[in-house]
């Protein structure tokens, strides 16, 4: 099978079934495992992905204003890849191609297979929907198997903290935004108490003020497409704001910035590593899997 995955979470599936021998085409954005960077790139955005986090806020609102994809299909390029398969999106329109966008520009291609999760349960399912699709079922129900026992060894200790923080945690930061979906359910599951998000439901914008309000114990930054030390540089700007060393998590040096791009952002197999990540962050005393420093920091003030 010629498979082309234009979702890094996809793109990850694939590979940790045993099938990245069958990948013959990426996204731009997919960069796990290294040795998938080799593949050529099928799709590219429209907007500079170095600029900060209001300037890529402004060119998304004025793309999407004027009715454009941000991303752009290299058509000619699948083409000629010969793809039996194609793996993408229908969740959200900024956080890679649609399968809109990917059928006006391949509306002959008999194989799309779209995943959407909002919540742990969907990842789960678009997990075996594409090892089925792959002809890799028992091989999908082995790998989940694996993948739920590891989020049971967290529950079996978090659940027995009395006391859990009450957990804030930042996809976008300016303007800001709080994280939603599937990670308000790891916070739960990793032993903290979620404010201003709600399980399997979008990311909401949010105002400065209805954050200081909410005065969580613990802030976690994970912004969607940043790395760690991406994430260290645009949390200046949150740090700018009025009242910020007010803020209980600022005094008692709990807030900690993290790879939102390789873990929380991204609905696939390392979903249950970003549950370790937060089960660690929260509770370090009963928790300890290696990630800190590699895959989170505590920000320094």
């Amino acid at each position: 099978m010629r498979i082309v995955s234009l979702l890094p979470s996809c793109t990850e599936i694939v590979c940790v079934l045993g099938c990245a021998d069958q990948l013959v085409g990426r996204s731009h954005e997919c960069d796990f495992p290294p040795e998938i960077q080799s593949l050529p790139v099928c799709t590219s955005a429209r907007l500079d992905p170095a600029a900060s986090s209001a300037e890529i806020d402004r060119e998304i609102k004025s793309l999407l204003q004027r009715a454009l994809s941000i991303y752009e299909v290299n058509a000619a390029l699948i083409e000629q890849l010969h793809p039996d398969v194609i793996l993408t999106q229908d969740q959200c329109e900024v956080c890679a191609v649609s399968v809109d966008v990917l059928r006006k520009a391949l509306p002959g291609h008999p194989e799309i297979i779209s995943v959407s999760a909002a919540r742990l349960a969907d990842i789960w399912a678009d997990i075996q929907k594409i090892a089925e699709a792959l002809g890799m079922e028992v091989e999908g129900k082995a790998l989940l198997l694996q993948l739920k026992n590891r989020v049971v060894d967290v529950i079996q200790k978090a659940c027995m903290i009395k006391k859990r923080p009450s957990v804030a945690c930042i996809e976008w930061i300016e303007p800001l935004m709080t994280a939603g979906n599937w990670v308000p359910e790891m916070v739960d599951l990793a032993g903290g108490h979620t404010l201003l998000a709600v399980p399997g439901k979008h990311s909401e914008w949010i105002d400065w003020t209805k954050l200081a309000e909410a005065d969580p114990d613990v802030l976690i930054l994970m912004p969607c497409g940043f790395d760690l030390e991406r994430t260290r540089k645009e949390s200046a700007t949150l740090a700018a704001c009025r009242g910020w060393a007010g803020l209980r998590a600022v005094k008692a040096n709990n807030v900690f910035i993290t790879d939102g791009n390789h873990y929380f952002n991204r609905p696939g197999p390392r979903i249950v590593d970003s549950i370790e990540i937060l089960a660690e962050i929260l509770h370090p005393k009963l928790f300890s899997f290696g990630r800190e420093k590699k895959a989170w920091a505590r920000l320094v003030q």
